[in-house]
């Protein structure tokens, strides 16, 4: 009788290679709000110390920094996966994905929504993807999401 020590070791996760990715960080005008207030945030201390005013400014621009580009959600187009957000879906769940210009995604957030429907949108970024689903467990009748580039997104879930 052989002797196991143990349970058999998992294979190693296969790599699926990245087909699509984009990070929704604020854009241009987003980056330059959030220096003015850091700015003024720092001449506020100025009257106290202009040192401590500067390292306010200037950890207030950090710390700003830092928590907009850890709170941006992901958009990811893998071998086998969309994910959207903290929103994750198996490509053979996919159906059509229609690449959306800024008109027509605000009709599709407007008077064509469907309360069903997953957003993951962030106002200043104003095209998006529409991805149809197919799973028929799933209310979900589709996505919507955000991307500054939405032919090369819906090129990815179409291709894959």
């Amino acid at each position: 009788m052989p002797d196991f020590p143990g349970p058999a070791p998992s294979p190693a996760p296969v790599p699926t290679s990245t087909v699509y990715s984009e990070r929704l960080t604020l854009g241009p005008l987003g980056w330059v709000l959030m220096v003015v207030f850091a700015s003024m945030l720092g001449i506020a201390f100025v009257p106290v110390d202009v040192r401590l005013a500067v390292l306010v400014g200037t950890a207030a621009v950090v710390g700003g920094v830092v928590v907009f580009v850890r709170t941006a959600p992901v958009v990811r187009v893998d071998a086998t996966t969309l994910q959207a957000g903290r929103a994750r879906i198996p490509l053979t769940l996919v159906g059509a994905a229609s690449p959306l210009d800024s008109a027509a995604t605000r009709a599709e957030l407007g008077p064509r929504l469907d309360a069903r429907a997953y957003l993951c949108l962030r106002g200043w970024i104003h095209t998006a993807v529409k991805v149809e689903l197919v799973d028929p467990l799933d209310p979900t009748p589709y996505w919507i999401v955000s991307t500054r580039r939405p032919e090369a997104l819906a090129g990815a879930l179409i291709g894959s």
